[in-house]
């Protein structure tokens, strides 16, 4: 049994997130993966089963630490607009100092090679907007309609501003942010 070493596992991901947002998912190999971390192709097998449970674990990985910062100073006790802006702006925060993670979760998450698990998991880790929304409906401030569809509609305008700022194509304007925050909450509003 070989020796976990986590700055190898880091090197690994950090690695893998740059070729993937460079090449694509099926242009980045192991071998390639294990070139730029610095690492022989054999000890990525030490860390993963194969490319699919690496990757699985990267989203994952970024998920929890997407969620940690998410919800720093979260307090389900807040009013509910207080809440989902306090959920919201850390969020867009998270996204703009993390463009390589964010590139690589928009990526994979549109991949067949994520897994339900791993989905499944990296929702849990935004239990506390679920509940957010839940009390919401329960209160009659939010749509009654299914809670995934609200979460689904809280981030995607959001994501799609800051994509089309990452690709160069509008500039990011904090006024825009509020009011894309401000829009997104009147839509969610029974």
């Amino acid at each position: 049994m070989r020796y976990k070493d986590e700055n190898k596992s880091e090197r690994i991901f950090n690695a893998s997130i740059q070729l993937i947002n460079e090449h694509g998912l099926s242009e980045t190999s192991m071998s390639k993966i294990a070139k730029k971390a610095g690492v022989s192709a054999s000890t990525i097998y030490v860390y993963f089963e194969n490319k699919e449970d690496m990757l699985n674990k990267l989203y994952l990985n970024i998920k929890k630490e997407m969620s940690l910062e998410v919800f720093y100073d979260y307090d389900d006790s807040m009013p509910l607009k207080t809440a989902f802006e306090h959920a919201l702006g850390k969020y867009i925060d998270f996204v703009l100092t993390h463009k390589d993670e964010f590139l690589f979760l928009e990526q994979f998450s549109n991949s067949p090679l994520l897994d339900k698990l791993s989905r499944n998991e990296g929702l849990e880790y935004f239990e506390p907007l679920i509940k957010l929304f839940e009390k919401g409906k329960s209160q009659n401030v939010f749509k009654q309609v299914d809670t995934s569809l609200l979460h689904m509609f809280m981030f995607n305008p959001v994501m799609q501003y800051i994509k089309e700022y990452f690709g160069g194509r509008l500039e990011l304007r904090q006024e825009s942010l509020n009011e894309i925050v401000q829009m997104t909450w009147d839509a969610l509003k029974a």
